[in-house]
């Protein structure tokens, strides 16, 4: 049998066989453990010396580009990882959850980057502060790699989606990592691994993998690194109480398993399309990777008269789950990831039945479908209902780790809330409601208890992901159980591996930090229009202050008519004067432009587009007889590495712009972002 290997100081370490990982289908050992020593204090400096140093030689941008080449390699060689998969009990949709959505992830970081990230390893947290008088002495905010490395400590039950998740905001952040997959699952990790390194994508040093043990790895971290971790709560617990962790201030971010819940509105009967979706919800979640999702639905919250309709309606859905080998032709439900998970899960069983009653499953009739799976890992879902929940419930602090729910019902909707916070702390909850003014309610004060809301009725049902599918651009993690932590949530989780620091000094110092302009730093002028400059000679700071232009009434009358916009303080004068503004003034939009006007450059040059307009604010009026001036200025530059159509290669380039009267006083205030041609080759 083969031996998983680790894949530290850029060497797969490991030959003699160790603990053997059998499979969850039929119990036949699928691999091994090995069983050499690692050395820790080598795998956190190769990450430090050779991994920070190849990836902060790349930059936001291109650690971008990395990512989907990565991403790429992966998807197309994804059939390796589902018949490796099969043996971890995941059916063919469970593979979409854990590896395609691992791919997705990966790729949604690399968009989401190459849209919000700049060029450079500096990230401009603005907006600038003016901290004097007369803007001499100024503060903003910056965010840099840490320096350190990352340990990942993740799952067993998402072995792909739960290192991609993690990896993908930490490799954009320029910090290495060393992921720590669950022994049970660490087969398929190692293989996604081997495939990432193959895609030639990867820098050397940028990801290191353990099998097995973390030994003394925690005494070999400092201040600079990060931890984060996925599984149980007391885990949790255990790990971020390292003594090197409390003493160094180590950022410790954790994921728990929580008893997610799900809540039946009120105003929701078992006529109405809205019955059925809960149903078909609860039914998912429950069978999904067999019921081992952090995010799976453990407690039902629904009125006392509707209980009934709702318990039948589940199991003549759960009746229909064929359990088995996932594949054999029609089985909906694989197993649990181990035999030491199932008999966990059977214990936890008999401990929520000493308050609930059981609905569904466990009569003793059950045999999962094909050869061999009677030493497999197969459980069928069982489903609870606990009558009397103000008697005591269990399920408010029991979690069995597999298609386990139990119904609670309750009697006004005032007891809701109290009731889902009994779980203290979970990572989402589901609201099911045909009533704007129920999600209203209940959302905001749910909203205390949890990492994130979905709220399902018959619109949100033609397009939603489901309860239980964490997506890269929003927040995943939740308070108290859940382990009080944040992933996800788009550049969030980037930032999260970044130091956040202050910066003060002169604009023209914030400047040359931030690598973008600041509001009075020194500017740079010339006899050649910002315009006429490719990419690459532009420069940050490159200004322009234009002619002046005095407003008139026929402006404010051409456009008008060009535009359609008669609004009263343009065009009447007795309204106009009775107005805080006590005259008549131009349009917001006349102004943005006659001031294109002003700096604009006609002929043909390497600006080729105007994609949009950020941060626009009119700030003072201006009345015809007023005299403004422009000044644009180049403030960032992006090289996401684009061509056009054409082929052509491009940059992408903001500039500000200040609108000011005759009295100096701004009067408009924006950026623009344009596409600007690079060279031609």
């Amino acid at each position: 049998m083969s031996v998983t290997q680790s894949f530290i100081a850029g060497e797969w370490v490991g030959e003699q066989q160790a603990k053997a990982l059998p499979s969850a289908i039929n119990g036949e050992i699928v691999a091994h453990t090995h069983g050499e020593t690692l050395d820790f204090s080598q795998a956190v400096s190769y990450g430090r010396q050779v991994g920070g140093k190849n990836l902060l030689a790349m930059d936001f941008q291109q650690r971008a580009l990395a990512l989907r080449e990565m991403a790429l390699y992966l998807q197309e060689h994804k059939q390796q990882l589902y018949d490796l998969s099969m043996h971890t009990g995941s059916s063919k949709a469970d593979n979409g959850i854990d590896i395609d959505g691992g791919f997705g992830t990966l790729f949604s970081y690399a968009s989401m980057a190459r849209r919000e990230l700049p060029s450079g390893n500096v990230v401009h947290e603005g907006p600038v502060t003016q901290l004097g008088k007369n803007n001499h002495f100024a503060g903003t905010h910056i965010m840099v790699p840490r320096g350190g490395v990352a340990v990942h400590i993740n799952a067993y039950n998402f072995p792909v989606w739960g290192m991609l998740e993690k990896f993908a905001p930490t490799f954009l952040a320029g910090m290495p990592s060393i992921v720590k997959p669950a022994t049970a699952t660490c087969y398929v990790t190692q293989l996604a691994v081997r495939l990432m390194q193959e895609s030639g994508a990867l820098p050397e040093g940028s990801l290191q993998l353990i099998i097995g043990s973390t030994g003394d790895l925690f005494e070999h971290l400092l201040e600079q690194d990060v931890v984060t971790f996925t599984g149980s709560a007391n885990t949790a617990r255990m790990l971020r109480n390292h003594p090197n962790i409390i003493n160094r201030s180590i950022p410790f971010n954790a994921e728990a398993d929580s008893l997610n819940s799900a809540v039946l509105a009120p105003d929701v009967t078992p006529d109405h399309e809205e019955f059925d979706l809960f149903v078909r919800e609860i039914g998912r979640e429950m069978t999904a990777k067999a019921g081992q999702k952090c995010t799976a639905i453990r407690r039902i919250l629904v009125p006392e008269d509707r209980v009934e309709a709702l318990c039948d309606k589940l199991k003549a859905r759960l009746s229909k789950v064929t359990v088995g080998d996932p594949s054999v032709e029609g089985v909906r439900m694989g197993a649990l990831a181990s035999r030491d998970q199932l008999e966990d899960v059977q214990a936890n069983i008999q401990e929520l039945l000493k308050t609930s009653e059981l609905v569904f499953g466990g009569d003793g009739s059950f045999t999962p479908t094909g050869d061999g799976t009677d030493q497999g890992a197969f459980i069928e879902p069982h489903l609870l209902l606990c009558r009397n929940p103000d008697n005591g419930c269990g399920a408010h602090d029991i979690e069995a780790f597999g298609p386990v729910a139990t119904v609670i019902p309750y009697a006004s909707i005032d007891q809701i809330v109290p009731l889902v916070a009994q779980g203290r702390g979970s990572l989402v909850t589901t609201v099911t409601t045909r009533d704007p003014a129920i999600a209203g309610t209940l959302a905001p004060a749910l909203a205390a208890y949890h990492g994130r809301l979905h709220l399902l009725d018959a619109e949100a049902a033609k397009e939603s992901t489901g309860h239980g599918s964490p997506l890269p651009m929003l927040k995943h993690g939740g308070p108290g159980r859940a382990g009080g932590g944040e992933e996800l949530g788009g550049m969030r989780a980037v930032f999260h591996y970044l130091q956040r620091t202050a910066i003060q000094g002169s604009p023209t110092m914030l400047a040359a930090v931030t690598g973008e302009y600041v509001r009075g730093a020194q500017v740079i002028e010339n006899d050649l229009h910002p315009f006429r400059y490719h990419f690459e000679d532009l420069q940050i700071n490159q200004s322009l202050l234009t002619h002046r232009r005095t407003v008139t009434e026929a402006d404010l009358v051409n456009f008008g008519c060009l535009s359609g916009d008669h609004f009263y303080m343009h065009f009447d004068e007795i309204a106009a004067k009775n107005s805080q503004f006590g005259k008549r003034i131009a349009h917001g939009y006349f102004v943005l432009s006659a001031a294109a006007g002003m700096f604009i450059h006609p002929a043909e040059g390497p600006v080729l587009a105007n994609y949009g307009l950020d941060t626009l604010r009119f700030i003072e009026p201006v009345a015809p007889g007023d005299t403004i001036q422009a000044r644009l200025t180049c403030k960032r530059k992006i090289d996401q590495g684009r061509t056009s159509p054409d082929g052509h290669p491009q940059g992408v380039v903001a500039w500000d712009v200040q609108v000011t009267n005759q009295h100096d006083e701004l009067v408009a205030s924006y950026d623009i972002l344009t596409l600007v041609a690079k060279k031609p080759q």
